[in-house]
């Protein structure tokens, strides 16, 4: 095999042109990270001895305060396994790991913990991840097909009747594309999220890029010109990704904001031709969780995975591996 060369780009505009692939390591999303507060992308990208790119892979360091000393907590997150060239000689597993160990190494001083999350295969890379201490937590995934049956022959008539009276009140999703409306689901959107700490909301910069791009968009859900609900949604490879939701469901209960929004976008990418509806986040991995439950009515897959985890403490790195040991 050619020797191989890893680098780090941490300024879009050095970054040569790269392979296409899966949007969360693409360019268009390092850029939106790099011109947002508290966000820092780090772009890891492997050549050949003949100056090809065989891989690369994003790294997402998020600066978050804390009500507790340092009262700033800083962290890594990777969004899947990144993009390989298809033709290359060298295996997916050995070239996610020469990636992983770069970032790794990068960024072991400067973070509290890295954490890796979205692979497409519960497996993948667990012999590296382990390698460079990582510890694996069980999580559950889910996903909605969209290209065999259509997203109605998979619901109960209970749900679409729900759905249908609260269309019939009034209830419209549409996608962000005033000043006014932006300003609506930012609010909700931080309103909503304020007391759940595990979640990163980032920047309204951040969300104003995604909203000009063309790979996602922003639905805000209205009644009587109010907005109740609002959705993040991103396109990759053929497939829609709820990346984050609000709603006032305990305000409006009787209208189901929460259940219209996430059916209204599922229709969305049905109707543009997206294969998959794939769920970022559906809550910590409780035996019950009420939020996964909820997301289950629309007839997804729920599929068991893996969150890997690396604290840079080296004690609580060890601690935590052994209270997560299989």
């Amino acid at each position: 095999m050619n020797q191989l060369i890893t680098t780090i780009y941490t300024k879009s505009r050095s970054l040569p042109e790269l392979l296409q692939g899966s949007y969360f390591h693409s360019r268009e999303l390092m850029e939106a990270c790099e011109s947002t507060p508290r966000q820092r992308p780090y772009m890891v990208v492997v050549y050949d001895a003949y100056g090809h790119e065989v891989c690369h892979m994003l790294g997402i360091v998020r600066f978050r305060p804390f009500w507790l000393p340092p009262f700033l907590l800083i962290h890594c997150r990777i969004l899947g396994e990144g993009t390989y060239c298809q033709k290359s000689e060298y295996k997916q597993d050995y070239l996610f790991g020469l990636m992983l160990s770069a970032l790794t190494q990068k960024l072991n001083k400067r973070v509290l913990y890295i954490e890796v999350s979205n692979l497409s295969n519960k497996m993948l890379g667990y012999k590296v991840l382990r390698e460079n201490n990582y510890y694996p937590v069980n999580w559950m995934s889910i996903h909605n097909s969209l290209h065999r049956r259509a997203p109605e022959e998979r619901i109960t008539p209970k749900l679409q009747k729900r759905i249908d009276h609260s269309h019939q009140k009034g209830l419209q999703t549409t996608i962000v594309s005033s000043e006014k409306d932006f300003a609506a689901f930012s609010k909700l959107l931080r309103k909503h999220h304020i007391f759940k700490p595990k979640r990163f909301i980032p920047d309204d910069i951040f969300f104003r890029k995604l909203m000009e791009s063309h790979n996602g968009n922003l639905f805000v859900t209205k009644y009587h010109d109010k907005v109740i609900a609002c959705a993040v949604c991103v396109y990759s490879e053929g497939d829609a990704y709820l990346w984050y939701s609000a709603f006032r469901r305990k305000t409006y209960h009787m209208l189901h904001p929460d259940t219209i929004v996430v059916w209204d976008v599922m229709k969305y990418a049905y109707d543009n031709g997206y294969q998959h509806m794939r769920f970022m986040d559906v809550g910590l991995p409780f035996h019950r969780n009420p939020y996964r439950e909820f997301i289950l009515r629309f007839g997804g897959k729920e599929q068991s995975t893996y969150r890997w985890f690396r604290f840079s403490i080296r004690w609580i790195n060890r601690l935590l591996t052994w209270i997560y040991r299989e």
